[in-house]
């Protein structure tokens, strides 16, 4: 399953898009400083523009994920409507609000109804560590338990998952959690019940929407590619700027892809520009031929000549 994931922080939208999950590029839509902060306009132009970043054979089934701050009503239903397409499978991981509504369906949860919560690994956790439950038939089918709201405003097909932990220490903590003694983490998902394989298991769809913290590595590294450095006041100016970040940051996913393996295919920029980018290697001409001759001594000069032979051997584009 391809992914698309998206962020909107500070002033602009950047985002993540990757491909059979395995490399990743960054974009970024710069936005005036009095823009809205859930405008979904600009966050269906950025998931667009996410997804667009996606080779074309894979968007046919794609998996979108976003943090509560995105997930609003009008994106969910515009996700919606790209499920609709002939051929195409869209599923959305989205966060969802802890709200009065999702703290007095989590009253009701009976205790032997928890499910563990997997790790990274594919191991369960104890259920005294951690657990996870779908709320959606209290929220869809028990309306009269929480007031008679049953969602009418979201997508018939939306599913809401619980997950709860024990806080680490220093954890910002809501009344509720603190009178509970867990924290809660809501996630909203249009994945059916009855899918195949993993996808039918409620403690799979939580852990897979983990895999959306890594939208903010992509900034990190973004930033240690550019994004950090706005050099002007002008708009224009920093919007030229961010699409060079862009670029960047795209090239170094495809060199990841194509070119290098071991430790390096997953190196951030910071450690490819000291092992790779930065060499002080020459560049020699004679006999109607070219010659980089790198330093010998220097710790990673096999790694810069298979990085360069295969991109110099890579075949012609169709």
């Amino acid at each position: 399953m391809a992914a698309a994931t998206f962020k909107r922080t500070w002033g602009h939208h950047p985002l993540t898009a990757w491909c059979d999950n395995t490399q990743e590029s960054l974009a970024v839509k710069l936005r005036a400083g009095n823009a809205g902060s859930n405008t979904v306009r600009d966050h269906v132009e950025v998931l667009t523009a996410a997804i667009n970043q996606i080779p074309a054979p894979y968007r046919r089934d794609l998996l979108i994920t976003c943090d509560g701050a995105g997930a609003t009503k009008d994106l969910l239903a515009h996700i919606t409507t790209l499920n609709a397409a002939p051929g195409r499978r869209v599923h959305y991981s989205v966060g969802f609000d802890l709200d009065e509504r999702a703290r007095t369906a989590i009253r009701a949860v009976p205790r032997t109804a928890w499910q563990q919560v997997l790790n990274t690994d594919g191991t369960p956790r104890e259920l005294k560590d951690a657990g996870v439950v779908e709320l959606t038939s209290l929220l869809r089918e028990r309306p009269e338990t929480l007031g008679g709201d049953a969602l009418p405003d979201w997508p018939a097909d939306m599913r809401i998952i619980v997950r709860r932990e024990r806080p680490h220490p220093g954890a910002q903590l809501s009344l509720f959690e603190e009178t509970d003694g867990w924290r809660y983490q809501l996630l909203a998902t249009n994945t059916p019940l009855r899918s195949p394989g993993r996808l039918a298991q409620i403690a799979f769809l939580e852990a897979r929407h983990r895999v959306h913290a890594r939208v903010e590595d992509r900034i990190r590294t973004g930033k240690a590619t550019g994004l950090n450095h706005l050099p002007s006041a002008s708009f224009d100016i920093n919007q030229a700027w961010l699409l060079a970040v862009g670029m960047a940051c795209d090239l170094l996913a495809w060199l990841r892809l194509l070119c290098l393996s071991g430790d390096l295919a997953t190196a951030e920029p910071k450690t490819l520009r000291y092992r790779l980018l930065h060499t002080a290697a020459r560049l020699i001409r004679g006999q109607r031929r070219r010659t980089i001759r790198i330093p010998q001594t220097w710790p990673w000069a096999s790694d810069l000549h298979h990085c360069l032979t295969a991109a110099l051997t890579l075949p012609a584009p169709t």
